[in-house]
């Protein structure tokens, strides 16, 4: 039903990190990209982490790692350092090596953003970064960039479904078909081939957001009278 891939609403201009940027710069990163988590990447750019606000919120604890989970709702300016690691703290700050989780849960831009969906809610993440085939960071996929997918109005479906249809069935629209779309469901009108019929419904159908298709088409021939 969701074909759209990860590669078409990801986005690429990705805020990141690299494992020696020290926690105060991290609160700071994401602060200013107002994002809740950025990956890690090695000199080669190549992920090797996910370091989130609540990876973050962990160093406000006794030093147990036992932080809350989810967002704070202002980022302070300082993220206090927990005792175990005061000692060193002044010749070795906490690095986003030392909090990030790993490995990190990645994509790629080919898949399907439905695919995605189902990544992220098996792994309980908000974001994907998305790799290349050599695991490079190229891009990063959340939860909202998924939403704005899922969730679309009936009119922005039917407009995507009309252009799909010129193709589809020989015709623009309002030609020899009409395209109609209530609650994801589209119905489709007017006058087709029967093999141009077929090939638009298939159409109607890979359109994201498109939660059923009825058809109406009929093929226009009328029978001689005798």
């Amino acid at each position: 039903m969701y074909h759209r891939s990860v590669g078409e609403i990801m986005t690429s201009e990705v805020a990141h990190a690299r494992a020696d940027t020290p926690h105060r710069d991290l609160v700071t990163l994401l602060r200013l990209r107002r994002v809740s988590g950025v990956p890690v990447v090695d000199h080669d750019d190549k992920v090797i982490g996910v370091v989130s606000e609540a990876d973050l919120l962990r160093l406000r604890t006794d030093g147990t790692g036992a932080g809350h989970r989810g967002r704070w709702p202002g980022l302070p300016p300082l993220v206090p350092v927990p005792r175990r690691l005061e000692a060193g703290a002044a010749r070795a700050p906490v690095t986003a090596a030392a909090l990030m989780s790993t490995p990190a849960v990645t994509v790629h831009p080919y898949q399907r953003a439905a695919d995605a969906a189902r990544v992220m809610d098996r792994h309980h993440v908000n974001r994907l970064p998305v790799v290349d085939e050599e695991d490079r960071l190229i891009g990063i996929v959340t939860r909202h960039d998924l939403l704005r997918v899922f969730v679309r109005t009936d009119e922005a479906i039917r407009a995507e479904v009309a252009e799909v249809l010129v193709p589809a069935a020989g015709t623009a629209p309002p030609g020899g078909v009409t395209v109609s779309v209530r609650d994801g469901v589209v119905t489709l009108g007017g006058t087709a081939a029967p093999e141009a019929a077929a090939a638009a419904v298939r159409g109607a159908w890979r359109v994201d957001g498109v939660v059923g298709v009825v058809s109406r088409l009929s093929s226009g021939r009328r029978r001689d009278d005798t």
